[in-house]
């Protein structure tokens, strides 16, 4: 038996003027330069990195407060608990996790070699506590550097959105090879609707709900009716028990 909670699901509503832009910009990025797109994904983030540094996204002292699993997956005080953070750019959720949380041992890792150097070179990052790699979990196997059952939780936090849609399967299934079984998957991402979504010019639409940025980024826009939610349910038909716990897509930055 699998739990799926789901939390938050709703789109936000547009003004007439938003649905007409929407409507308007219905041309599609050629199928060429989407397989460029697709072929330089790593490049186009690391390039991201290389221009913003630490300096874009602001440190995620929010995850314990809007993700109360993180607290109570623990059996009794003072557990060990065991984090896998996919996607962790460059440590803005990771370290004010580690801060806060002194019996956490976290694994994390990037597509963004640049990414993993940062983290690296984090004042705050310890080895004893951290393992950082760089991972493309679409394709790489997490089991090269994660045992096999034994993340007690994993964060995706905005990470599925920038991965194309007929890959995202492909994330879930790698991060489940590491999960204990009965453990859950946290995670935050952009809605339909978001502010972001409505802020791509003509030309930015690469298929439904999926754009790519002017840094050659991408990124997905979910509804409650597909996208993330069919894919957790994918994993259902796997044998271990699994809970899926879906914090509210957001409708603003991360």
């Amino acid at each position: 038996m699998t739990s799926f909670q789901r939390k938050g699901l709703q789109a936000r509503i547009l003004s007439t003027e938003e649905e007409e832009k929407l409507k308007r910009d219905q041309a599609l990025v050629s199928a060429f330069k989407q397989q460029k797109l697709e072929k330089e994904a790593q490049k186009n983030w690391d390039l991201f990195y290389k221009r913003n540094s630490t300096n874009f996204f602001k440190d995620r002292h929010w995850t314990t407060r809007e993700f109360e699993e993180l607290r109570s997956c623990r059996e009794y005080e003072g557990q060990k608990l065991t984090l896998l953070e996919a996607g962790c750019g460059v440590g803005n959720c990771l370290f004010p996790l580690l801060e806060e949380d002194l019996n956490l041992f976290a694994y994390a890792c990037d597509f963004s070699p640049r990414a993993v150097d940062y983290v690296k070179q984090h004042p705050l990052y310890n080895a004893e506590r951290c393992k950082v790699f760089q991972c493309d979990l679409t394709r790489d196997d997490l089991l090269d550097h994660v045992p096999p059952e034994s993340v007690d939780a994993v964060t995706l936090i905005f990470v599925l959105s920038a991965v194309h849609p007929e890959k995202m399967r492909l994330v879930l299934l790698n991060v489940y090879k590491v999960l204990k079984p009965g453990r859950s998957v946290l995670f935050r991402d952009y809605g339909l609707n978001d502010h972001a979504m409505l802020r791509f010019k003509a030309g930015s639409k690469l298929g439904e709900n999926f754009y790519v940025r002017q840094d050659g980024t991408r990124s997905y826009f979910f509804t409650d009716a597909e996208g993330y939610l069919g894919c957790f349910q994918f994993l259902a038909t796997m044998n271990n028990i699994m809970n899926i716990m879906n914090k509210n897509f957001k409708n603003h930055h991360p």
